[in-house]
């Protein structure tokens, strides 16, 4: 019981900083600019999960690593933090917090639309519906409410956004094949991805740092939304003694950061944000569920 009270600490420790990460990109975005949002958060967050990897006693492991397992970190410290990030706070620069968190935490959706698209994975029913209800929702949130007369807030943005959780998509996708230890792979992933995003700017903006308020809401971007979070998460589903237990936690998440983002941040939420932000969510539910539950029911009927 002790392991199982552990777990939901660490999964409520990590749904309470994912809550808030939305917020701080908005807010340091007024004091920094997206690239030195991308060049502080990220460093920032290397060095967290660097100390953590030798906290473990882990990084002589990286000597055991083949030419095969570094080219892996290198093509997905390219998506992550490299591209990702680079287009999801160009995504929050552009659109209120409200509407830019919602649309990225489609991923999940996206996700399936790449099993059936490069998988060639059978299509159930119950997961057509579940992928109409979420996309009903990103037109929700997309157009404010205003679905009938498809008139976007702001095109560029919204693109930005969901081509974020299709940047994401991939980079889970590649992810999940991979049999090395999480946050080492993470690290070493972040050491490219750092090491890319320095090289670009070096060759076409130069590098320059925020000032004391962009540097603060950076660096908390980068141990709390990149870094220590996702080690609380993954201690989380270790200690719990189902995944079930904990993971449906993480659909708090995005209806948290709303109420941070409109007291912290203070923007007004639109009515339309939480009933499309629903509809995602319940999509997402009903993606992940709905078929083991039909299954179930079709069990129990015979």
């Amino acid at each position: 019981m002790r392991r199982q009270h552990a777990a939901y600490l660490y999964a409520a420790a990590a749904v309470l900083f994912w809550s808030t990460v939305a917020s701080a990109f908005k807010i340091t975005l007024r004091h920094a600019d997206v690239l030195q949002l991308l060049l502080v958060s990220s460093c920032t967050s290397l060095i967290v999960l660097l100390g953590i990897v030798a906290a473990r006693g882990d990084l002589k492991r990286y000597r055991e690593w083949s030419g095969a397992d570094i080219g892996m970190s290198a093509l997905l410290g390219f998506l992550n933090p490299g591209l990702y990030y680079l287009v999801l706070f160009r995504a929050y620069d552009l659109l209120p917090a409200q509407e830019a968190q919602p649309l990225n935490y489609t991923w999940p959706v996206v996700l399936v639309l790449f099993s059936i698209v490069f998988l060639r994975q059978r299509v159930r029913f119950v997961s057509l519906v579940a992928l109409l209800i979420s996309f009903v929702g990103v037109f929700i949130i997309s157009t404010r409410g205003n679905v009938r007369g498809l008139t976007f807030t702001d095109t560029e943005g919204i693109l930005l956004a969901l081509g974020s959780a299709f940047i994401w998509s991939a980079y889970w996708t590649l992810n999940t094949r991979d049999g090395k230890e999480p946050v080492s792979r993470l690290a070493m992933n972040f050491a490219f991805g750092c090491a890319y995003i320095v090289l670009y700017l070096l060759l076409f903006h130069g590098i320059s740092l925020p000032g004391p308020a962009g540097m603060a809401g950076s660096m908390y971007a980068g141990v709390f939304e990149m870094g220590i979070t996702f080690v609380f998460w993954l201690q989380a589903l270790r200690l719990s003694g189902t995944t079930a237990q904990v993971s449906g936690l993480v659909y708090l998440t995005p209806f948290l950061s709303l109420l941070v983002i409109h007291f912290v941040v203070g923007e007004e939420i639109y009515p339309s944000t939480p009933a499309g932000l629903g509809l995602i969510v319940a999509g997402i539910v009903l993606l992940q569920y709905g078929g083991g539950m039909i299954d179930r029911l079709r069990t129990s009927r015979r």
